[in-house]
């Protein structure tokens, strides 16, 4: 569970960085900068429900993963 987290994070802040280099690059001229936005809070909301049913089914235990 926790390296599913990990990459969760990984893969939250690379889409973050793409969407700052494609508001630099194009200047505000496409939508590729709020496509990689979406998928940001897609990534982030998966994650937090991810973590929320693992806790809740008892795979995460009460003080936090060792």
């Amino acid at each position: 569970m926790r390296i599913l987290a990990l990459l969760f994070i990984v893969f939250i802040l690379a889409s973050l960085a793409s969407a700052l280099y494609y508001l630099i690059k194009d200047k505000g001229q496409s939508d590729r900068a709020v496509k990689m936005l979406t998928v940001r809070v897609a990534l982030s909301l998966t994650l937090f429900l991810l973590l929320m049913g693992g806790y809740y089914f008892g795979v995460i235990p009460q003080n936090g993963l060792r």
